[in-house]
Formats: structure tokens, C-alpha cells, sequence
């Protein structure tokens, strides 16, 4: 009985005697994980008897997902995560599952998705324990640090020692995996750790081991911002991360309506501001830096290109962001007269509030920037309109027609996953919070599909398209992740950008010699183009799926409805195959 004024005791949960790998999967399914996504291995068989027990008891585990190459559970985690902002869970098989994951890793790492990794550990022990070695791989599939392949990619790693340290390790995991900047973890498992018996289990609640709260903006620093915008003839902001904060986006409206301040989503990676906004300034920060006196950086790591274009020298630079130096990023040398550490839906309400009390003293001001903001709108308006009826007319189909009429088609309730850059995000309406993403932030590629796939368990009554290049789709490991789609029930569209080569390739070779041979003998370009014979809708056969190659332009529209059309009524996958200009 607690005393008069002492709070109440913590109840903690019990269990009868368990295996070490049966108490980790109740811990993960009590501490909100929904799902694990798995590639298994020998390593595995712990937890796979876990499993069973635990499921004839009925009692609560993550949801086992089989996943038949790594990177796509990497990415079905990332991409359960942009649509739920719930962290995962993946596991995969010792050293050589690890190294399948880390092209998705580096995107998870970049872009600060909280994500638990974990992965087998090749037994120790030749003799003499339960788990212990018994097949011919576990000794050459042992390293000296197995996590060293990883290190610089998560935020923490670690391996379990003994079950009594379970509670602690996971905890600690996810906790560091959700302080900010938030990014993924990876957790080593050894089999004769999880083959072990713990005997009963008692493990306390999960409030017991809260997050840590997102950062606060120092109110002084807010108010010297406020003070620059008020007196500010041609402000802009900068952001491509923002809108992944609750919160943010309606911030952001606010204080863009209320000071007349353009917002660039440069290389957007989400809706940070909807595309109909009154002072949604577009996609491409050079435009207005060159003329900008005052730039606010947002939680974008690359706000513009610097050898391409800087802002003036007179010009007044703030950067915002839970880390506004990107410490993870070895050199970065962006011009920054005032950097603020805060989240940016706290940062960005704390700066709305303070610039109201410069709104009337800067009305006219302010007033003159609007009428210019809107007559800039209307001719950008303009321009991509007649970008699009060019594009409509041409006789091979154009990424930009492409992309008018997949924005088009699916409906403002879809999910719209690109990873093909030819996909023009200013001809895309992104309105809805969480209905784009684009989270390649390391230039990995193949994370697309398996993103595709985690968006549409996290939200089954959504379409959920995914728009991959050639190359790209490719790397998706298109076997694997269609075959996860099918085992999960989880139908979805891929719009597959055909132009045949590894477009961004042959750009960057003419961008750096631009008026070498490559580009002027662009046929013999080695290492950028594909057979023409390659057929990528045929993929798809292999699970049931529907698949079409487009190749007339005024043929894309029905294409499209057609292949909507087996995803939400049939319930089976799409894949259009659009062949492409560059």
C-alpha cells in the first residue's frame, strides 16, 4: 500500500519461463513495433520457435513478415514509417544479410528514419551450448566486426550479451533510434544469446523508457529572425524535410500566408507546403537566391548548389533544424549567419508567433511582396501549362507529360512514392500531408518498391504508386518485392520511366565535359545504356500481376486507368512500362 503522497508503485509484467529469443519478440510487440520484417538465416531458429509458442498461446509478437533480399526490408521499413511515423523493426541474416541492407541504410541514415536493425551473429561457440555452432558456414561466416560494415550508417550498435540486459538493450536501441536527429540502430544477436533460457520474464512498461522530446528553439534567437524578416524586402525559405514533422506544415502555412515569404521545396523528399499555397515558390532555389536578402534554411541539408549559385554577400543566412550543421555530412560549407537548433514544427510556430508582432509595422512591405509573389505564380502557372501541351505533343512520350498525367489519374488520395528523377515534381500536385515522398537522401538506389510496399501496410486503403526508372527499378530487387506485395495482400501501381539508360549518368558526364567526346558522340557513351530488347513489364508476370509497355503518348492516359483499375478492384499489381525521352 502506497504511502499518503507518493506516487504509485510501477507495475511490471511477468511471464513464465521463456527462451531469450521468445521474451525479445513480446518486448518488441509491447514497445509498439507492428511489424519484423525478415530475411532468415540459420541464426534465426531461436526465434522462429519464439515465434510458434507464442502464437498458438495467442499471445501478442510483431507481425513476421517474410522478405526475400534485405534491402527491400529495409525499405518496407522506411516506407511503413513515412506513411505511420511508427519505427520498425528488420532483421536479417548474420554478416551477409548486414551487407545486403546497406544500400537502404545509407537512405535511412540520411534521411533520419528511426528504424531498428537487427541482425544474427554467427554462433561463438564450437561445443558446449545450446545455439552453439553445428553447421560448416558458421565458422567462415564469422567476422572480427561484424558491425563495422554499418557503423557509419546507424547511430548505435551493439550486441546482446545475456537476457538479463534484454529490456535495457531494446530500450536503449529505440530510445536512440527516436532522440533527434532520429535515424536507424543495429542490434547484433547471437543464436546461443536467444537459444538460452531466461527463466520468468519481467520487463516494466514502456513509459518507463520514454523518447526523448524533440529540441526547442533558443526564443531569443526566433526573435532576431523575426526581426530580419520584418525588415526584409525579398526573403525567402528552404526547406525539402520539414513537412515529416507533425505539425510543421500548418506552421509553415501560417507564416508564409502572414509575411508574404516564398517557400522553395528544393528536391523535396515530402509536402512541406501544399502545392496550391499562394506562396509555394516551386522546386528550384536558384531563381530567387540570387536576389534574396534574407534565406531561412528549414531541415535541408542541400539548399542550393554552390557552385552553381550563392546568395549575395549582403544577404542575411539562417539555417533551422533539429541539427542545423549536419554533423553527419563530413564537409558542408553553406553560408550560415545564425543557426538554430529546434525542431522545425516548434521552430517554425515559435517564428510565426514572433513575426505577427512585426506584421503590421511591415504591412506595406509586405504588401508590395505579395502582389510580386502572386504575379511570379501566375506566369510560372503559365509556363508549365504550355510545358505541358509541348510535351503532349511530341512522338515519344516526355518524362513531363509523364508526370501530368500520372497526377492526373490517381487521385489526390494516393500516395505517390518517385524515385525516378524524370518525374517533374512541379507538373505533381502535391497537396496532402503524406501523400509524396522521395527518400533516396544518400543516392542509393532500389528502395522505391520497397518502400511502395511498406506505405500500403501502413495504409491499406490508399493507392500507393511508385514511379522508378529503368535502372532503378532494377534495383529494387523486383522478384523479391513483388512477391512480398503478393504474399502481403499489398497491391500496388509501379510507373517505370523507360528512357532506356542510366540517364543521370550520361548528364553528369556532359555536365563536367560539355563540350567533350560523350557529348558529342552520345551513341558511344559506354556504361549508360540498356538492350532495347528489355522488356521490365514481364516481371510482374511472375506473381500474378498486370503488366503494359506504353509507348504513344496519347495512349498513356487509358494506360493508366487501366492499370489503376487492376490495382484497386482486382487487388493484383501493376507495372506500366513507359518508354521515354531523356
Amino acid at each position: 500500500m502506497n504511502m499518503p503522497g507518493t506516487p504509485p508503485a510501477v507495475t511490471r509484467t511477468d511471464t513464465e519461463t521463456l527462451t531469450v529469443g521468445e521474451a525479445y519478440l513480446r518486448l518488441l510487440a509491447d514497445r509498439g513495433i507492428a511489424n519484423l520484417f525478415a530475411n532468415a538465416g540459420t541464426d534465426f531458429a531461436p526465434l522462429i520457435e519464439g515465434y510458434v509458442k507464442s502464437m498458438e498461446a495467442g499471445i501478442p509478437v510483431p507481425k513476421p513478415v517474410t522478405v526475400p533480399h534485405e534491402n527491400v526490408a529495409v525499405c518496407m521499413a522506411l516506407g511503413h514509417w513515412m506513411v505511420s511515423g511508427q519505427a520498425q523493426a528488420v532483421m536479417v541474416h548474420v554478416n551477409v544479410g548486414t551487407a545486403n541492407t546497406i544500400c537502404g541504410l545509407l537512405n535511412a541514415a540520411q534521411a533520419n528514419v528511426p528504424m531498428l536493425l537487427t541482425a544474427g551473429r554467427t554462433p561463438i561457440t564450437e561445443t558446449g551450448m545450446e545455439g552453439g555452432r553445428n553447421i560448416h558456414i558458421h565458422w567462415t561466416q564469422e567476422m572480427f566486426d561484424q558491425a563495422g560494415m554499418v557503423r557509419e550508417a546507424v547511430k548505435w550498435d551493439y550486441e546482446l550479451r545475456n537476457g538479463t540486459q534484454l529490456e535495457t538493450v531494446v530500450d536503449r536501441a529505440l530510445n536512440i533510434a527516436h532522440a533527434a536527429p532520429q535515424g536507424p540502430v543495429y542490434l547484433t544477436l547471437p543464436r546461443e544469446v536467444l537459444a538460452s533460457p531466461m527463466g520468468p520474464f519481467t520487463y516494466s512498461p514502456a513509459s518507463r523508457h520514454a523518447h526523448p522530446v524533440a529540441p526547442h528553439p533558443d526564443p531569443a534567437s526566433i526573435e532576431k529572425v523575426a526581426a530580419l524578416l520584418a525588415a526584409a524586402e525579398r526573403p525567402m525559405l528552404i526547406t525539402n524535410n520539414a513537412g515529416f514533422d507533425k505539425g510543421a506544415i500548418q506552421a509553415l502555412a501560417s507564416l508564409a500566408t502572414r509575411m508574404a515569404l516564398p517557400v522553395v521545396q528544393y528536391v523535396p523528399r515530402c509536402v512541406s507546403l501544399p502545392a496550391s499555397h499562394p506562396m509555394h515558390a516551386g522546386y528550384d532555389s536558384a531563381p530567387l537566391l540570387g536576389e534574396a536578402d534574407l534565406v531561412i534554411v528549414v531541415d535541408c541539408a542541400v539548399p542550393w548548389i554552390p557552385g552553381k549559385v550563392r546568395p549575395r554577400p549582403d544577404a542575411k543566412v539562417v539555417h533551422i533544424g533539429v541539427d542545423p550543421l549536419y554533423q553527419r555530412i563530413p564537409i558542408r560549407g553553406f553560408e550560415c549567419d545564425l543557426a538554430i537548433t529546434g525542431s522545425p514544427a516548434a521552430s517554425l510556430h515559435a517564428l510565426d508567433k514572433a513575426a505577427a508582432a512585426h506584421a503590421d509595422a511591415s504591412a506595406a512591405r509586405i504588401g508590395v511582396r505579395r502582389e510580386r509573389i502572386a504575379a511570379a505564380r501566375s506566369a510560372q502557372e503559365k509556363n508549365l501549362a504550355h510545358a505541358v501541351e509541348t510535351a503532349k505533343k511530341q512522338a515519344v512520350i516526355h518524362p513531363t507529360w509523364l508526370t501530368y498525367c500520372v497526377n492526373q489519374a490517381i487521385g489526390s488520395d494516393a500516395i505517390l512514392i518517385r524515385e525516378a528523377p524524370q518525374f517533374a515534381p512541379q507538373h505533381y500536385t502535391s497537396e496532402r500531408e503524406g501523400s509524396y515522398f522521395s527518400l533516396g537522401a544518400a543516392g542509393g538506389l532500389g528502395w522505391g518498391m520497397g518502400a511502395a510496399i511498406g506505405a500500403k501496410l501502413a495504409a491499406p486503403d490508399r493507392l500507393v504508386v511508385a514511379v522508378e526508372g529503368d535502372g532503378s527499378y532494377m534495383f529494387c530487387a523486383p522478384v523479391a518485392a513483388h512477391y512480398v506485395a503478393l504474399e502481403q495482400d499489398a497491391p500496388f501501381l509501379t510507373v517505370i520511366v523507360d528512357n532506356q539508360k542510366w540517364n543521370e549518368v550520361g548528364s553528369a558526364t556532359r555536365h563536367l565535359y560539355p563540350q567533350g567526346h560523350a557529348a558529342n558522340n552520345r551513341a558511344l557513351e559506354p556504361l549508360t545504356y540498356f538492350d532495347q530488347r528489355l522488356r521490365l513489364e514481364k516481371v510482374v508476370d511472375c506473381v500474378g500481376g498486370y503488366g503494359e509497355r506504353v509507348t504513344d503518348p496519347a495512349e498513356l492516359p487509358a494506360a493508366l486507368a487501366r492499370a489503376i483499375r487492376v490495382v484497386k478492384e482486382e487487388r493484383r499489381q501493376a507495372v506500366l512500362d513507359v518508354v521515354c525521352s531523356s
